[in-house]
């Protein structure tokens, strides 16, 4: 039976993160705040009107809804609505809040079946009224080979899907019915108590019915946020304006303080986070779409002006150490390499204190459901004695085990490298470049230690922990990179899944958790911060508990 693919992927980003391009996935080489700091509190109000201006490494920004990436607070979100939104804070989980929808959704048969009402008053960038024939159709556009690479957990998930492959010769897809305007109701092959979630991804964000056919048509596509397409040259300026149409008393996320945001792309990053901190021509309206560099952030922070223009996350990304659970079977063994691993040393090789928070659970802060706990609490910079003891008793005294990075990832290896040899381990590196290590630990699976990073694509403990633990997701290019296989686990991984009570699923989640690190797949290392930073003029720019990334859809600029 072939194994069904979650098509996640909020991947183990391995090179500098753009906003504007990226989905959810996470730098290897974030850098941020020790002590998050995740909006300056030197900021001037926002208020209407001005130019915006993000500078980005990018050379090309696909705003198409069947085959983008972005995260609903960012790029995407900014001019596409989809059924339900995230609204973010800085202290508080993200919350999930209607958008083209009334509500969050209605589930029914025991969360098989999805119903949402969409607001009547909602239009297109063309004036179109939006109906649910548009949501579906924009779905259905996702199917077609021609739109591939989008987020696709729908396409696991309704029935039928499968077999499924586009709208344009005239099919349906029947699991997606719109027996009016205004209603639109999915049909799922299980129960999924966390569709709601799902709805929130930009894929559910309509396309004007019959239209899209053309691969180009996500370099300006019809939309319904606030803001609408005026050009797109790729490798060059993408700018954006006002929507007439977009009527802000149905949208309760999105501010739209900018007249217009220009994007301007294939942007040396150095030399535009110089540009920001001097505030020179637009520098002061302008905000950097990648991650600082580290220079210049070292720069910054030593700067009191410019250190009050940065912005940096609180605890984000996950950054693991995987074991490959079929090559090193022995959970002594496994657990030995968690006592035997620095973290100290780790994020010491990451960046330092700046680099992130010491990580101990799989469900990362800012998610709903999480629960801080340390089932071993080796310290920060582990526990060498137990770590002998555990190979000992395991008749491992004498291991030799195989770590493969990236060539980004040279100095937090030979840390592994390092630690692991104090407890008598001896580690070989193999440096591998970014699509031989996908291959080799997402397929091939020729390795016994990996140094990894995971995002979520949605705030919520299922995509935190199905990608990297559900066996369905071992090989095929999946995101299961410890090549984890427990029954039991899936068992509750599914029971959760399928829980329709959000209090009785968080809880049941929290247990999935603790019970995964009950057989060390993986070695938790930190929760990776990202620092960003914006021009003097540049308000309201945050960065809430989830994503670890600005909210573009409330930035804007001061007088």
């Amino acid at each position: 039976m072939k194994k069904k693919s979650l098509a996640l992927t909020a991947v183990a980003a391995l090179t500098t993160l753009s906003l504007a391009l990226a989905g959810c996935g996470s730098s290897a080489t974030g850098l941020g705040g020790a002590n998050a700091s995740n909006g300056s509190s030197t900021q001037a109000a926002a208020t209407k009107g001005g130019t915006l201006t993000v500078l980005t490494a990018g050379t090309s920004i696909n705003l198409d809804p069947a085959s983008s990436q972005n995260l609903a607070t960012t790029t995407g979100g900014v001019i596409h609505r989809r059924l339900n939104e995230w609204k973010v804070s800085k202290n508080g989980d993200a919350q999930l809040v209607p958008d083209l929808a009334t509500n969050t959704g209605k589930p029914s048969d025991n969360g098989k079946v999805w119903t949402f009402t969409l607001k009547k008053s909602v239009k297109f960038s063309n004036g179109q009224p939006v109906t649910s024939k548009d949501v579906k159709w924009g779905l259905e556009r996702s199917f077609a080979d021609t739109f591939s690479g989008g987020l696709s957990y729908h396409k696991q998930l309704l029935e039928g899907a499968q077999d499924y492959h586009g709208p344009f010769e005239g099919q349906e897809l029947n699991s997606i019915e719109t027996p009016d305007d205004q209603t639109i109701v999915f049909h799922l092959n299980q129960p999924f108590g966390e569709f709601d979630w799902v709805a929130s991804l930009i894929s559910f964000s309509p396309v004007p019915y019959g239209e899209g056919k053309n691969k180009d048509y996500g370099t300006t596509p019809v939309t319904t946020g606030p803001y609408e397409v005026k050009s797109n040259v790729p490798g060059r300026e993408l700018v954006m304006v006002r929507n007439k149409y977009w009527d802000a008393s149905t949208d309760s996320v999105r501010k739209a303080y900018p007249d217009s945001i220009v994007y301007k792309m294939s942007q040396d990053t150095s030399v535009a986070a110089q540009q920001i901190m001097a505030g020179s021509g637009e520098g002061k309206t302008s905000m950097l779409g990648d991650l600082v560099p580290p220079a210049q952030l070292a720069q910054a922070q030593a700067n009191p002006a410019q250190k009050a223009l940065l912005a940096t996350s609180g605890d984000g990304a996950l950054e693991y150490l995987a074991i490959n659970n079929e090559r090193v079977k022995d959970k002594r063994v496994r657990e030995a390499i968690l006592y035997a691993t620095d973290r100290e040393a780790y994020r010491t090789a990451a960046g330092g204190e700046i680099a992130g928070g010491y990580a101990s659970t799989l469900i990362t802060p800012g998610i709903s459901g999480r629960e801080q706990y340390d089932l071993y609490k080796p310290g920060k910079t582990g526990d060498v004695k137990k770590a002998k003891a555990l190979l000992a008793e395991a008749g491992s005294s004498k291991l030799n085990l195989t770590l493969v990075a990236t060539s980004s990832q040279t100095e937090k290896a030979s840390a592994i490298q390092t630690a692991l040899k104090r407890a008598g381990i001896t580690v070989t590196i193999k440096t591998l470049d970014s699509t031989v290590y996908s291959d080799t630990v997402r397929n091939a699976g020729d390795f016994d230690l990996a140094i990894s990073s995971w995002q979520p694509d949605f705030p919520s403990p299922y995509a935190n922990i199905a990608p990297l633990f559900n066996s369905s997701q071992i090989g095929n290019g999946n995101m299961n990179e410890s090549h984890y296989n427990n029954p039991e686990v899936d068992k509750l991984i599914a029971q959760a899944t399928g829980t329709v009570d959000k209090a009785k699923a968080l809880k049941l989640w929290a247990e999935v958790d603790k019970r995964i690190m009950e057989d060390v797949p993986v070695v938790p290392l930190i929760y990776s911060h990202n620092t960003f930073l914006r021009g003097s003029k540049v308000a309201n720019f945050m960065i809430g508990t989830f994503p670890a990334y600005p909210d573009y859809l409330v930035v804007g600029l001061s007088k």
